[in-house]
């Protein structure tokens, strides 16, 4: 069936939406045909005059009104359009009934969602349907968790063309990075941190790093909760507070490949802290115990209320642009195999970006994901809830490095 539409932006009025939006005006231009949508066709306009600022065509791009909770409404904007992007969280509250009206049509999806228990519903609601009608859902697809999956799947590939083997055991440092957390990353985040403190069941599903793996026969692992020395890098390590979501994607994405890394494969993530007794040590130290002390705080009423009018940026919120254009991250991921005399090899990724990770890099990834699943043949083509590496691979990470993100491997 012909589509009108390669691609829907949904949420184009939030922060994230306005960002993407440029960034797709800026960079593909008349190549693509797409639409921006939301609830505020008011809104919607402004967010369209804006964009005639970076083109002229773009004064008449198509504004698609509609509302999350009326899904007569979702149709007609869905069955438009081959890809939507979705960039409204928290997605456990209001991204379920889109998700299910692209499975409903076999149309593909992507979002920006960190939200893993979220996630596991939709595989437990979605999966078997959106095998059969060929919509690909794909999760996750900006700095939560494209430098992980995909670097994961590039070491990984360079280790078996290399070596004939996979690494046994991959392990992520996030070296250096300046940005920060948008108000709907903070929302989604407090929003799961309410609702664990009384549900223990959430609570072991947020614990698990299998937990988007049906039956996992390999090693059972824990996240990083402490500060740790690191041999490899010589270096003290802290937790990263994304490792409770980017772990969970990398194993999702094995299971996927049926078990392509191996069934005992072994994946954790950590920040670098420094190798001396200040620089090092003591603020590792320091690190954990604040993010074990914030993650108590959010979940108690009055000190919620305190960091979101203190602390926390609000929903729809976000820095300048001159801010965001000055972030960037930088990450190592080691990978340890052998070669096939049974020596010891390890391999090194660097994955590394020049913009906010939260903001200005994550809008790049999830754009360049939404236009690898529109107009990329190459990609598999089955539905179902799908990870970046598994739903797109190779071929996303080539768009990514002409979009001037760094993948490199040595070793």
């Amino acid at each position: 069936m012909t589509k009108k539409y390669d691609l829907v932006l949904w949420g184009a009025t939030g922060f994230t939406g306005q960002i993407v939006a440029a960034y797709l005006a800026r960079h593909y231009g008349t190549e693509l045909s797409w639409a921006i949508a939301g609830r505020n066709a008011h809104k919607l306009d402004g967010v369209r005059r804006t964009l005639g600022n970076i083109h002229p065509e773009f004064a008449s791009l198509p504004l698609l009104v509609g509302d999350s909770q009326d899904r007569a409404s979702l149709d007609e904007i869905v069955r438009q359009t081959r890809v939507i992007i979705s960039a409204v969280g928290p997605y456990a509250l209001y991204g379920t009934p889109l998700v299910a009206t692209c499975v409903a049509h076999g149309v593909d999806y992507c979002d920006i969602t960190g939200e893993v228990p979220w996630i596991r519903q939709n595989v437990v609601d979605f999966q078997a349907q959106a095998r059969e009608t060929g919509a690909r859902i794909v999760h996750c697809c900006g700095f939560d968790s494209i430098p992980s999956d995909l670097g994961v799947l590039l070491l990984q590939d360079t280790a078996r063309e290399r070596y004939g083997r996979s690494c046994q055991a991959i392990q992520y440092y996030l070296l250096s990075s300046r940005g920060g957390f948008s108000g709907g990353t903070v929302a989604s985040l407090l929003n799961l941190l309410e609702k664990a403190r009384s549900d223990r069941d959430l609570r072991r599903v947020l614990a698990d790093p299998y937990t988007l793996v049906p039956k996992h026969p390999g090693p059972r692992q824990e996240d990083q909760t402490s500060a740790r020395w690191d041999a490899d890098i010589q270096s003290w390590t802290a937790p990263f507070i994304m490792a409770t979501i980017n772990t969970r994607i990398v194993h999702r994405s094995n299971y996927l490949l049926g078990y392509r890394y191996g069934e005992q494969f072994r994946y954790g993530e950590c920040m670098r802290m420094g190798a001396g007794l200040v620089n090092g040590r003591l603020s590792a130290h320091a690190f954990s115990t604040g993010f074990k002390l914030f993650t108590r705080l959010a979940t108690v009423g009055a000190a919620r209320r305190i960091l979101e009018k203190t602390v926390l940026p609000a929903p729809g919120k976000g820095p300048s642009e001159e801010t965001r254009n000055n972030g960037y991250f930088k990450v190592l991921l080691l990978g340890k195999t052998s070669n096939r005399q049974g020596q010891p090899i390890t391999l090194r990724a660097e994955i590394s970006g020049q913009g906010d990770p939260g903001y200005n890099e994550t809008a790049k990834m999830l754009a360049e994901s939404a236009v690898c699943l529109a107009l990329d043949k190459e990609i598999p083509q089955q539905g179902g809830i799908l990870t970046p590496a598994a739903a797109m691979g190779q071929r996303l990470i080539g768009r990514l490095r002409a979009a001037k993100m760094t993948f490199s491997v040595e070793g």
